[in-house]
């Protein structure tokens, strides 16, 4: 991604053999917006096909939503649970089943929510601090995932009269919760609330977090021009905030999501140059490669609806997986043919260059879940008259095996989600509805909001 000019030792992300990067932000998967609303009593496994998954329970909206609908926030697994925020509310639904074993009412609209709670089941989400349009995502509310109980809950503190609360993004790693937005940060122990660290000193502030394994934050410094931000990645100590190591970009390079953070892997966008990168840094924080891309592949991630540059959320990007050595990323759907369909590309991280591709089977679309015993798990997207399935690819490449084929008797449902997520948890598939909006509120009713198979 470099430009003739640049210094060729130091580039941000790209490569200087790639002049033309894919430039644009992550495609969002709309889905064709056709729910199904088929009558829940239905048995969905009449007439199943030897060797097709079964249908262990749908779910469908029960909560009275506003006029233009909600967004759907998690899921998040502990024990035998499953566990979903939407609207002004979060809910517990047991795995096998789907009944629902507790529910949490909240005062005001769920606003922000981490990837992933700590590793005893405990969440931190933001509240808004009321329902009218002017309120702030200003409340922090911990939540027993187990149990439901709602734990300690603090507004969040303000750092100066120049902090906005209007979009925050929550992330958790250890028993830490950071509080990411633009120009500030704070965070707060999970398992009492106590704060750990606000702004460090100095130029550069961090202003967006990924968590998990490793803490990590985007940084950003103040500068003399707008127009050419200077950006830091760090890995920061989950309880002293400090800074483990930092790198720094080149000027002009923002850092905006991380799709990876064990190992790192970090998208960067240029806004003046239309161009992005994807680079992958060691473990104390140096330039291991960046992404290579063939002339003409234009790579994609599913990031949300709510990519922005001043994003507050770095991490919660799906479409990509990554191992030890390899980054494995889709395409963008080839349309040119009869039916949609695209391929799956692994990167050595050790070089930035492509190892192999995978192009998907004829007229179908896959997508990057993550890792499952040591190969790529994959979701086979559904086509209207096919129903969708969980493959794997071993890490040196080849065809797709089937996992988990879903059953031709769902696919009409499992195809009308409108915007969806999908987890495999525990030889489990889920199909995860991210909203849920109708024209009125029978229709609204009968949305399907989760769709589990299992073997």
């Amino acid at each position: 991604m470099s430009d003739g000019g640049d210094d060729p030792k130091k580039p941000v992300a790209g490569t200087s053999t790639d002049p033309k990067p894919p430039s644009g932000s992550p495609t969002v998967d709309e889905g064709d917006g056709s729910g199904d609303g088929r009558e829940g009593n239905d048995d969905l496994n009449a007439g199943r096909k030897p060797g097709e998954a079964k249908v262990a329970w749908l779910q469908k909206n029960d909560v009275d939503l506003p006029r233009n609908g909600a967004s759907v926030e998690g899921p998040w697994f502990t024990g035998d649970l499953v566990v979903k925020a939407m609207y002004r509310g979060v809910s517990g639904y047991a795995v096998a089943d789907g009944k629902q074993k507790w529910t949490l009412k909240l005062p005001a609209d769920v606003c922000a929510t981490p990837n992933t709670a700590t590793a005893d089941g405990k969440l931190v989400i933001g509240v808004k601090d009321g329902t009218t349009d002017r309120a702030k995502c200003s409340v922090l509310q911990m939540i027993d995932l187990n149990t439901g109980e709602a734990g300690w809950k603090k507004t969040i503190k303000k750092n100066g009269t120049w902090d906005f609360l209007s979009d925050i993004g929550l992330a958790i790693s250890g028993d830490t919760v950071t509080v990411g937005r633009t120009g500030n940060a704070n965070a707060y122990r999970v398992s009492d609330g106590k704060e750990l660290f606000g702004n460090p000193e100095g130029n550069c502030k961090p202003f967006a977090f990924a968590g998990g394994a490793k803490l990590i934050a985007a940084a950003s410094c103040r500068t003399d021009d707008v127009k050419n931000p200077q950006h830091q990645v760090q890995e920061l100590d989950p309880v002293t905030g400090k800074a483990k190591w930092t790198y720094q970009p080149k000027r002009g390079w923002e850092v905006t999501k991380v799709y990876s953070v064990s190992p790192l892997v970090v998208r960067f966008d240029n806004e003046e140059k239309k161009q992005y990168g994807i680079a992958a840094l060691t473990e104390s924080g140096k330039l291991r490669s960046q992404l290579a891309p063939a002339q003409g592949d234009k790579l994609t991630a599913d990031c949300g609806g709510r990519f922005a540059v001043f994003g507050t959320n770095l991490e919660g990007c799906s479409g990509v997986a990554a191992d030890a050595n390899t980054f494995y990323i889709a395409t963008e759907d080839d349309s040119s043919g009869t039916a949609r369909t695209n391929k799956v590309i692994a990167f050595d991280l050790n070089t930035g260059k492509p190892k192999w591709e995978a192009p998907a089977p004829a007229e179908r679309v896959l997508k990057p879940l993550g890792m499952e015993g040591g190969d790529v798990l994959l979701y086979m997207r559904p086509k209207y008259d096919t129903a969708g399935a969980l493959v794997t690819l071993p890490p040196t490449g080849g065809t797709p095996k089937t996992l988990l084929q879903h059953p031709a008797s769902a696919g009409r449902i499992e195809n009308g989600f409108f915007s969806s997520k999908v987890l495999y948890q525990d030889g489990r598939s889920y199909i995860f509805s991210k909203r849920v909006s109708a024209s009125n509120d029978k229709e609204e009713l009968e949305q399907s909001t989760m769709l589990v198979f299992t073997k």
